[in-house]
């Protein structure tokens, strides 16, 4: 397997990946490997094409996934245990997953390997990222709303979720942008993942009188919270963490919303409320 991604040695191609990076409008998410980077903050997919499965994907049959199996144990014997075998969205393609949400693509012999994003230049979408959305998808109904901080706007007929770490920069701007939101509830879990001072932060504004106002005094005003007195129970932290660790939630903010949609970065507020819009509709239907 490679050791490095080819395609970013090409100028043009950089270019054009960075030019889908940005007109993508949701890649701004602070993580733990750029914790210094964002403790500031900063300035400044459409659904993949459709086959029976109406995502661009299908099991594959069942002689290329067993040959596939087969022939990427022997020629990759340090390859995980491979999950699921199916076809993308370009003939001749299959998807192999394995690790959960760790994806190549492979011919239908095994000879040949691709790792990296499947990207369609016509709608510019990155089909990758969009397949692994939909393999961690989270049941909104499920999330444990009890360990989140909770805003409620107007009616609050809308609900999202939003994973958050006090010192990310891009949470910061982001939460200036969210409170001009109408008729919607805001769950925000603090997953403080940024380092010590995250914790610390997170501890003192969950153990706050009024978490809500702490929360947005510090992230909209920069005014720091109230040291937590030493009985503080800061369990809901750690399961916030734990959840994020399992639903492979690992930069902030993190958006979940009630229709299973789950988006990534500091998106621009238009796309949040057509995503809430949208949401609330499928709410209604279902």
């Amino acid at each position: 397997m490679p050791e490095a991604d080819p395609t970013m040695t090409h100028p043009s191609i950089r270019t054009a990946l960075l030019a889908l990076v940005i007109t993508a409008g949701g890649i701004a998410a602070c993580d733990a490997r750029d914790a210094q980077a964002q403790a500031a903050p900063a300035k400044g997919k459409p659904a993949a094409a459709a086959t029976a499965s109406g995502d661009g994907h299908a099991p594959a049959p069942a002689a290329v996934d067993a040959q596939l199996r087969k022939v990427l144990a022997e020629r990759l014997p340090k390859l995980p245990k491979i999950d699921e075998v199916r076809t993308s969205p370009v003939a001749g393609l299959y998807e192999v997953r394995f690790g959960g949400t760790e994806i190549i693509y492979v011919d239908a012999s095994g000879q040949f390997l691709i790792q990296g994003n499947l990207i369609d230049t016509v709608s510019m979408a990155d089909l990758t990222s969009d397949r692994i959305e939909k393999i961690t998808a989270v049941d909104f109904g499920k999330l444990p709303l009890k360990d989140a901080i909770v805003f409620k706007q107007g009616k609050g007929e809308r609900r999202m979720a939003v994973f958050v770490d006090p010192n990310c920069g891009y949470c910061k701007r982001f939460e200036r942008e969210l409170v001009t939101l109408e008729n919607v509830t805001i769950y925000s879990f603090l997953m403080p993942i940024l380092g010590p001072d995250s914790s610390v932060k997170s501890r003192d504004i969950w153990c706050a009188g009024d978490a809500s106002k702490a929360w947005r005094a510090w992230m909209i005003d920069g005014v720091a919270p109230a040291k937590a007195g030493e009985k503080c129970d800061t369990a809901a932290l750690d399961r916030n963490v734990a959840f994020g660790r399992d639903h492979r939630i690992n930069g902030t903010p993190a958006l979940l919303f009630e229709d299973g949609a789950r988006k990534s970065g500091a998106l621009p507020i238009k796309m949040v409320e057509e995503l809430l819009t949208k949401a609330a509709a499928a709410a209604k239907k279902s």
